[in-house]
């Protein structure tokens, strides 16, 4: 079947000066099924599952100024299957985005407006917001699994259709935030959540057959902002970051975030089924991190693995327009300065230890994710475009022989987050491909790149151009067939 375009939306907005609705960020409104594409090179035979992508596409003008966080959820599909590629794009079809579907204008105010604003009720860890499903994506119990970083509802998708089946039944009162982790050794799903309101946080376990089996609170001081977490083989690893909002300023129900530098990161770490009781604080050096790659055990330590901000708090961006410069400040890896970092949380003596594993700025890092949990020997991280929230280019890391290779995407090309994807049968941990999807400006185009994860310095092996031009966005996830 060749591409046909399922659904057509008309958003109520058009283009205006916006940085994050231009350019690479231009929003999408048709849906395709694509079964045959032009492909330059060969599609691997041994490359068998289905790589799927989250971006933001807002449909209605924003109430206060448009923040691509607050955009619609698309999720983007490329599936493989014996040297073959098909491809579909689907809205997910939240409560929120059918109500303003229907109304035709926005009913909830994004991350810059003040939450009372919003005509109906919300979601969201600071309140009022609409759970956008825009963030991360999973795939879990043969299902997408995609989620909204503020907390919300977790919506199930159909992995060959990408039909919204709706909200997870199992998701408590307070929803869950993005970046829940699967372990592929069990099946397991294992979440965390964050609210304004006592204790601030939980965290629970979902069973590979998607029953909650387990849910705990994680007191802290006060409303935090955490944004990831990371798990071993028989503990999870969740944060408590000195970047939060002023407790002064949200007395006044006004959603500022500072960053305390004189206050330590902490790191809760609770057997996997722990109780409250059972959690461990370890104190590190006071930071930011929104992504972690892996943690393991080893000995008496664990492990974790992440991207330390050396400026968690920039200010308004250089030669920004004045209205977004202080947005797009926050949205500038460049102005973040993430490393590529590694703490030891020793289980016996309380100590902390970390390091920089790399100077370069680096974020969104993946790794071969049937070693998640236990120790990986190779990383691959992304580099971004200075001034923009865009990604360039790709670094793998051997942390064994601390060597690494490098991808650079050529001038008016972004690539978006990479998954790993085992080679059919492979026995070795970077015997795969790097997957992901790019934004050309200079043609015009997108496409679906494949690379050999053991030579990436060689481009490509494959591109598959895609029916559009796609926005750019945040997260991706990758399963294989075995998974689906």
């Amino acid at each position: 079947m060749p591409t046909t375009i399922a659904n057509t939306f008309i958003p109520t907005i058009g283009d205006n000066d916006h940085p994050y609705r231009n350019g690479a960020w231009t929003p999408n409104y048709v849906e395709y099924d694509a079964n045959e594409l032009k492909v330059t090179g060969e599609i691997p035979r041994d490359l068998n599952g289905l790589y799927v992508r989250n971006t933001e596409n807002p449909m209605h003008e924003a109430i206060g100024v448009y923040h691509p966080f607050d955009g619609d959820g698309m999720i983007h599909a490329m599936r493989f299957q014996d040297g073959k590629a098909f491809y579909r794009n689907r809205f997910v079809r939240t409560e929120g985005f059918l109500a303003e579907l229907q109304e035709g204008r926005a009913l909830w105010a994004g991350i810059t407006a003040d939450p009372s604003l919003s005509e109906r009720e919300g979601w969201g860890a600071r309140g009022g917001m609409k759970d956008a499903s825009s963030t991360d994506v999973v795939i879990h119990n043969k299902k997408v699994l995609s989620t909204f970083y503020q907390c919300g509802d977790a919506y199930r998708l159909d992995s060959t259709s990408l039909d919204t089946l709706g909200k997870e039944s199992w998701v408590p009162g307070d929803g869950i935030s993005a970046h829940p982790k699967v372990d592929l050794a069990t099946g397991e799903l294992l979440f965390f959540n964050y609210s304004k309101q006592a204790p601030y946080m939980h965290y629970g376990v979902v069973s590979a057959n998607g029953e909650l089996k387990h849910f705990v609170p994680i007191p802290l001081p006060g409303p935090r902002l955490p944004h990831d977490m990371a798990f071993t083989k028989n503990y999870s690893i969740l944060c408590d970051f000195p970047l939060f909002w002023d407790p002064k300023l949200l007395e006044k129900n006004i959603h500022a975030a500072r960053f305390y530098a004189d206050t330590p990161s902490r790191f809760a770490v609770i057997p996997r089924y722990g109780d409250s009781n059972e959690v461990r604080w370890f104190e590190a050096d006071p930071t930011f991190v929104l992504h972690f790659t892996n943690a393991f055990e080893q000995d008496n330590e664990i492990i974790l693995d992440g991207y330390f901000q050396q400026n968690p708090e920039p200010g308004p961006l250089e030669g920004a327009p004045r209205k977004y410069a202080r947005m797009m400040g926050y949205l500038d890896l460049h102005s973040m300065q993430p490393r590529f970092h590694r703490w030891r949380f020793n289980l016996k003596t309380g100590a902390v230890t970390e390091t920089d594993l790399d100077e370069k700025v680096l974020e969104f890092g993946t790794i071969n994710q049937t070693f998640a949990g236990r120790e990986a020997r190779y990383s691959y991280s992304t580099t971004g475009e200075p001034g923009h929230f865009l990604l360039n280019g790709f670094v793998k890391h051997d942390l064994h022989k601390q060597s690494s290779d490098c991808f650079a995407a050529a001038a008016g090309e972004f690539v978006s987050e990479a998954s790993f994807a085992p080679r059919t049968g492979a026995i070795e941990e970077d015997d795969g491909f790097l997957v992901s999807f790019t934004t050309n400006l200079r043609e015009d185009i997108s496409e679906c790149i494949v690379m050999d994860a053991r030579n990436l310095s060689a481009g490509p092996i494959c591109r598959i151009q895609l029916p559009h031009r796609i926005c750019s966005g945040t997260h991706a996830a990758w399963a294989g067939e075995d998974e689906l």
